[in-house]
């Protein structure tokens, strides 16, 4: 560790090398000589986890998905600590690494991130069963799809999706069991779901809707050789995906900090502290007490990480800052569709909204606009297999433009000319014609 050289310099660790404490850290860097040390179980350096899939799939080595060279640490005074961090005693302001060390802190800052979710299936542990979200499990998922032939996701989510990408690049079979009705129906209107039921299906992905995993069988007692499902059907595999969501990663808080306040994940207030001093959490690990209109209590998603990193370390830097996200926003591809979502789009609308959804009449490519009965202004849109100026539609939705002015002003909201289709003058006609019916 770097030798504090002035008693009124402080020593600020983070738990945590994702995009929330290295942002958090590198803000801190900006205003201050505070002594930084981050600490981590996964890997040294950050990474930029999305694109741990295209590692997989042979289109980015891994030292390509690292924002920032090696160097990088040293050249800023930011301390690198490999270790898992088992126990933290708030009294003497102590971390406890399980690998024996044990570091002081003035302020710590939790940024432990997501774990999978697994929920006690039996077989569950057996050889060749495996999440997907960390540096580890792209390790895993090389070693065991070596030469296997067919694999069964379960869990009809984006990671699921992912993986199931993933794993066709290799061609290897993949049954992907998803428990609701439509593929992510509980985020997706029933239009959007369906192009990518079909999406899915065009790419022959087994697609097993209204279908959920029972239990993994193994013949060995260790390697799994199938799953059977709740209606009791059996299905042959070599791999199990479970990407079933995440949850925070606060298991090591639950004995080891009784006085820390968790539900599921660790409460913030509208500071990002916790309820001890000099402790804040911020990423996929935070709850807010009270989030703001329109937005989750827990955001596992990258920009709200970066968003949060930022906000947090203004407040450690003496500069006390309110956390505000702003519009949600949100982007995916399933497979070849692209997705974005500004603003609020439930999977059914809300009292006092009206939508209009246009899809192109060949290919997957639509839009959904939310918009309110009574103001005409904007509430959400979905854009599915275009892309949007996330500057334009998140200037749209604060303003509270009418949904007739964007209807107008549709084309500026284009990402790239060049590159997608003009398809705003059949967006406009379309709900021209579905404006004059309603009439």
């Amino acid at each position: 560790m770097y030798i504090l050289q002035k008693q009124t310099m402080r020593h600020i660790i983070i738990i945590g090398n994702g995009i929330a404490g290295v942002t958090c850290a590198r803000h801190i860097r900006k205003q201050s000589n505070d002594a930084i040390t981050i600490i981590s179980s996964e890997t040294k350096y950050f990474f930029s986890r999305p694109a741990l899939m295209y590692v997989y799939m042979g289109d980015m080595k891994f030292e390509h998905t690292k924002p920032y060279e090696d160097n990088f640490w040293k050249k800023n005074k930011i301390n690198l600590v490999e270790g898992f961090v088992h126990k933290i005693d708030s009294d003497t302001k102590t971390v406890f690494l399980k690998e024996g060390a044990s570091l002081r802190y003035d302020v710590l800052v939790l940024a432990s991130g997501s774990v999978p979710n697994f929920f006690g299936w039996k077989g569950q542990n057996l050889e060749g069963v495996q999440g997907f979200y960390s540096y580890r499990d792209i390790q895993l998922l090389e070693k065991k799809t070596k030469n296997i032939t067919s694999a069964v996701i379960v869990g009809g989510g984006l990671i699921g999706i992912e993986l199931c990408e993933m794993l066709l690049s290799r061609n290897i079979k993949v049954v992907f069991l998803v428990r609701e009705k439509s593929f992510w129906n509980i985020v997706l209107p029933p239009e959007e779901s369906e192009m990518i039921n079909k999406h899915i299906q065009e790419h022959h992905i087994e697609l097993r809707l209204s279908t959920e995993l029972q239990e993994i069988v193994s013949k060995d007692g260790k390697n799994l050789s199938s799953i059977i499902t709740k209606e009791n059907e059996e299905i042959e595999c070599q791999l199990v995906g479970i990407t079933v969501g995440v949850r925070p990663n606060i298991d090591f808080l639950k004995t080891n900090v009784p006085s820390i306040k968790i539900n599921k994940g660790i409460l913030v207030d509208i500071f990002l502290q916790t309820n001890i001093p000099d402790i804040y959490a911020i990423g996929d690990c935070a709850e807010v007490i009270n989030p703001l209109p329109n937005r989750r209590a827990i955001e596992a998603v990258w920009y709200v990480g970066k968003i949060m990193g930022e906000t947090v370390a203004q407040t450690i830097c003496s500069k006390p800052t309110q956390y505000n996200p702003g519009v949600w926003f949100n982007s995916a591809k399933f497979l070849d569709i692209e997705y974005q979502t500004y603003g609020s789009v439930k999977p059914i609308l809300e009292a006092g909204e009206d939508t209009f959804w246009w899809q192109h009449e060949k290919k997957h490519i639509g839009m959904r606009f939310v918009f309110s009965k009574t103001t005409r202004t904007i509430i959400g849109v979905n854009v599915m297999g275009m892309r949007q100026r996330h500057e334009t539609w998140n200037k749209w939705i604060k303003e509270e433009k009418t949904i007739e002015y964007v209807m107008e002003h549709l084309q500026e909201a284009r990402f790239d000319p060049e590159f997608f289709a003009n398809n705003e003058k059949y967006i406009q006609k379309a709900f021209a014609s579905y404006h004059k019916s309603i009439k």
